[in-house]
């Protein structure tokens, strides 16, 4: 068979990643499953400032990443259906924690596929362990001095100390 009669399945995973925890790695791990590549793709976050820098949280994902085989980690800005149309992938992969997720992502799958009818999304739920964690209550416990260190791969855990351990 030639790579055009069996291409390589591509999985993108859209997310501003601020940080990113134990549970977007969860799903990647996942994703890597179903799929041949993960192209986990980092948007700047125009809506909100974020804590970490694009290139940061880039590079924090290719660490956290780097024994996953099939994993690349770019930054992106725009419509998240260009970037797949751009990048061949043939689905997204969206994670929901909880039904409170289920609605947002529902409206964006469906304005995705309006955008671009060839491109899927899949949903995927992280382990149980991983259902309550979000990136913004890692920040927030973070802020607080509390304990992440079961919540973020080790890379991110330091780099939240840099942020909000005040010098003495």
């Amino acid at each position: 068979m030639t790579a055009e009669e069996d291409p390589m399945r591509v999985l993108l995973y859209p997310g501003t990643f601020d940080p990113v925890t134990e549970g977007h790695v969860d799903l990647m791990r996942r994703g890597l499953r179903l799929f041949d590549r993960l192209l986990v793709a980092v948007a700047k976050g125009a809506d909100k400032e974020p804590l970490f820098g694009l290139d940061e949280r880039v590079e924090m994902i290719r660490q956290a990443t780097r024994s996953l085989d099939g994993v690349e980690v770019t930054p992106f800005r725009g419509l998240v259906v260009d970037f797949a149309r751009k990048n061949k992938v043939s689905a997204i992969l969206r994670g929901l924690r909880a039904v409170s997720d289920f609605e947002y992502e529902f409206q964006m799958a469906l304005m995705n596929r309006r955008l671009d009818q060839d491109v899927e999304t899949i949903f995927l739920m992280p382990s149980a362990r991983y259902t309550y964690l979000s990136a913004s209550i890692v920040r927030e416990v973070a802020k607080m001095g509390g304990d992440v260190s079961t919540l973020v791969p080790e890379i991110v855990q330091t780099r939240l100390k840099g942020k909000f351990t005040k010098p003495r």
